[in-house]
């Protein structure tokens, strides 16, 4: 299976840069979108909470800090929920490829999660900007970052295939996905800080995957702090997991995929 998606890595660059240009065919601003959507959400969020509802972060003096701590989070999260839900879907949305062209299925979640990585790398150049619009400029903690970015691709790629195969022969999961992440969003410390979240739901915090590495992407970019090597042990043994199960059931199902399709 590698051998063969290392065969077809010209055709994985390819489709990549392909889905980067046909997103917005004929829109003015073209891939400024990928940077627009996520920065007016948080840019919302910002007003909303940090300016009507007077929401602030505890243990920082920084002026700007709710919104680089919301830019933050939003920026792990946003990773993880363009794999997840794009994977969840690719092999449907591509049946009429994989029916007439003959290459290895896995390349369609890989050319998903190129594609988000780069979006992803797009939407970082434009918080750094704007840190320099709020007079902030992340420490040295800030080479961890892509810990987090490769703790989250993996995760999100191995619940994406995994989640994407059953979606094809049971076509409910990718709405109730829908359901279960807009509800882990907000379980995950994004717009408020961890500290504030009930003691008796503070156990799910331990139990989500996605908080420790949020937290590692707000320690990074605001408060300048090094993560412990405990609280990505969970993370890093999830996305191991999650990845080389998703291949192995991935190669038992794709026999199957083509005729359900």
């Amino acid at each position: 299976m590698f051998r063969s998606l290392w065969q077809y890595r010209h055709f994985i660059l390819s489709s990549i840069r392909g889905d980067l240009k046909g997103r917005f065919v004929r829109s003015r601003l073209g891939g400024l979108w990928f940077l627009l959507h996520p920065l007016a959400q948080a840019l919302i969020f910002s007003i909303v909470l940090s300016e009507v509802l007077k929401a602030r972060l505890p243990d920082t003096d920084i002026p700007a800090a709710y919104p680089i701590y919301l830019l933050s989070g939003m920026a792990a999260w946003s990773l993880f929920n363009e794999i997840l839900t794009r994977s969840m879907t690719v092999f449907i949305e591509q049946a009429p490829v994989m029916k007439k062209i003959a290459f290895p299925r896995l390349c369609l979640p890989i050319i998903v999660g190129g594609t988000a990585l780069i979006n992803h790398l797009l939407l970082l150049v434009a918080i750094f900007v704007i840190f320099i619009f709020l007079g902030h400029m992340p420490g040295r903690a800030l080479i961890l970052l892509p810990i987090g970015i490769v703790l989250i691709a993996a995760i999100g790629f191995g619940l994406g295939v995994i989640l994407g195969v059953v979606n094809v022969f049971v076509r409910d999961v990718a709405q109730v996905m829908l359901i279960v992440l807009q509800l882990w969003y907000w379980l995950t410390p994004i717009v408020y800080p961890a500290n504030v979240l009930p003691e008796q739901y503070a156990f799910l915090l331990n139990l989500n995957p996605l908080a420790p590495l949020t937290a590692l992407y707000q320690d990074a970019l605001l408060f300048d702090r090094w993560p412990s090597a405990e609280s990505l042990a969970m993370p890093a043994a999830l996305g191991l997991v999650s990845m080389a199960f998703a291949i192995v059931f991935f190669r038992r199902a794709s026999p199957e995929l083509i005729d359900v399709l």
